[in-house]
């Protein structure tokens, strides 16, 4: 197998990546993190078991995630994040050569995901997004959201601690554990970072009749941050989307209980369109 580091740089930010290449490689996967977290959190269990099946993964750190620059929490706009989208999907092109090409997006990575398939129609086989940020599963403050807006404006650096509860990402003690004691993980985050993301979770439900590609949706009925039903409703709106829900789980669900049933799901899914 071939594994390696790479880089990109965006608007003065070098964004650290990584990638892997089976042998006997039969499709390329381009893995997109949520917010806080970095693509290393995938090592242990999600990437080994895509490789096992030889489907290679490329996967990078966002804008002030994991070893990526910046700062922890801020980006430099939406439009950044597409581009870098972009980028790493060319570059995933590149080492799949004729091979299909794949999304896997979690949580603010779904929403990039999902955004990035509506506004720009990619040559790709299909993605998997897994509780996907279209909105919250909780609705903050109105106060909250008029300041942060204000905040945008004068203070575009400005990172806060979006107060998240550890314990809302997983059923498993040990996986909550790991995420509360990963030195990379961090729980900044910026106006210029949150709403756009948010605002962008509400284009893609106006647009989900526009999908032109197949995607699979994973959400857990017992999620405390990302809202499941709004994934349902994304389903609903667009031909080319099917959902699986899983009963009670949390945020993370391959960091959950029924991972194991996650991975075999999701696995079949892409053989079944690698075959057709």
């Amino acid at each position: 197998m071939e594994h390696r580091e790479f880089s990109m740089t965006h608007t003065g930010y070098k964004l650290y990546g990584e990638y892997w290449l089976p042998k006997g490689c039969k499709a390329m996967l381009l893995l997109v993190h949520g917010m806080g977290e970095h693509l290393g959190r995938y090592k242990e269990f999600l990437i080994p078991e895509f490789l096992a099946k030889h489907i290679g993964v490329v996967a990078f750190d966002n804008f002030g995630h994991g070893k990526s620059g910046g700062k922890r929490g801020y980006c430099p706009g939406y439009a950044a994040l597409m581009e870098v989208i972009e980028a790493a999907l060319k570059k995933t092109q590149t080492l799949a050569n004729d091979l299909p090409v794949f999304f896997y997006g979690h949580s603010m990575g779904g929403n990039l995901v999902l955004n990035y398939i509506l506004r720009n129609q990619p040559i790709i086989k299909g993605a998997v997004v897994s509780s996907p940020l279209l909105q919250l599963s909780f609705q903050p403050a109105r106060w909250k959201l008029v300041m942060g807006k204000i905040i945008k404006q004068v203070l575009p650096s400005l990172t806060l601690s979006s107060g998240l509860d550890a314990r809302a990402i997983s059923r498993l003690p040990e996986e909550v554990e790991k995420y509360e004691t990963d030195p990379m993980v961090h729980d900044k985050v910026s106006p210029s970072l949150l709403l756009p993301v948010l605002e962008a979770g509400q284009w893609a439900l106006a647009h989900a009749n526009q999908l032109q590609v197949p995607v699979l949706l994973v959400h857990g009925t017992g999620d405390q941050i990302t809202d499941y039903e709004s994934t349902l409703k994304f389903a609903k709106e667009a031909t080319n989307a099917e959902v699986m829900l899983f009963d009670k789980g949390y945020h993370e669900l391959h960091n959950d209980m029924e991972r194991e049933r996650l991975l075999i799901s999701v696995v079949e899914w892409i053989e079944k369109l690698i075959r057709d």
